[in-house]
């Protein structure tokens, strides 16, 4: 049995007329007959009661109706979800971010997305930046949004949208009034950081200073961003933070860019060299809203 015959027995029951039904389903009449034959042969019994006047369904023919109707109308409906999925614009689409990196305009981004896209269901997986080079490797999640992104040879990526460093420093503290502060401010003062044995950012950073011919003196290491601003206003010490995360104000910090530069904050959309529709969307969209959102942050 195959979905023709179906369709084939629901135009004849619809019309109770072998030849009307021929004509709408544009086949010839001999042979919509036949395959009504081979249905009720295959079945083993009558669906249409026949005669020289009239064709009427039987009673197993209504109620073989009522299935075939419902098994036509779920195959309609996959076929409908397969193009939709096939295009991206249905679907699941599973993203792994930091808090650090949602306070900038990923946020907006996915509110545009899901207006954009209703039939996608987009959910959001807050884990640490190994945790979501992983995930992204078993396939648990098609897209992380990292401020490092990972040399992996299965794994692509680019540039979401850019960001700076800054420093956070206490109220109180001398420079706090200055335009900006060098990266040499911390020869003599305490670092608070990510921590350097789960986050590729923080060691980046120290490595940096590395660089530059000291060491950093790390007072305390925390797994997230927010802790850093309130360590910050607690005296711990100084913290390097990605520019939207110094946007949320807290009446205890001063955040202040680095002068001259250092390093970056940029955030990648990372994800798997085969990629899907959903994905490429989402890529779409960042490329053509991500600069502009980020903008906007800058100037509130």
């Amino acid at each position: 049995m195959e979905l023709r015959h179906l369709r084939y027995f629901a135009a004849v029951a619809q019309h109770l007329n072998f030849t009307a039904a021929a004509d709408d389903l544009g086949v010839s009449q001999p042979s919509l007959s036949q395959q009504i034959r081979d249905l009720e042969r295959e079945i083993g019994v009558n669906l249409f009661a026949r005669s020289s006047r009239r064709v009427t369904l039987t009673a197993a023919g209504e109620d073989f109706l009522r299935s075939a109707r419902a098994i036509l109308v779920q195959a309609a409906d996959a076929v409908d979800r397969a193009r939709t999925i096939g295009t991206g614009t249905a679907g699941i689409l599973n993203i792994g971010m930091t808090s650090s990196v949602l306070v900038g305009p990923l946020g907006a981004l996915i509110r545009a997305f899901e207006q954009r896209y209703q039939g996608v269901d987009v959910r959001i997986h807050e884990m640490a930046p190994g945790d979501q080079i992983a995930a992204l490797k078993a396939h648990r999640t098609d897209l992380s949004f990292l401020r490092s992104p990972p040399d992996e040879p299965d794994l692509a990526g680019e540039v979401a949208w850019r960001e700076r460093l800054c420093v956070a420093l206490p109220a109180g503290h001398a420079r706090a009034g200055d335009g900006s502060v060098p990266i040499d401010v911390f020869r003599t003062e305490r670092l608070i950081s990510l921590r350097l044995d789960s986050s590729r950012f923080a060691d980046e950073i120290f490595r940096g200073c590395l660089a530059l011919g000291f060491t950093p003196d790390i007072s305390q290491q925390v797994r997230e961003a927010s802790s850093l601003i309130s360590l910050v206003a607690t005296g711990f010490g100084l913290a390097i933070i990605p520019e939207f995360v110094g946007r949320a104000n807290h009446p205890g910090v001063v955040v202040l860019p680095i002068d001259p530069p250092f390093l970056s904050a940029d955030v990648h959309a990372v994800h798997h060299r085969r990629k899907g529709p959903v994905v490429d969307k989402f890529l779409a969209l960042i490329r053509a809203e991500a600069a502009g959102l980020a903008e906007t942050f800058r100037r509130r």
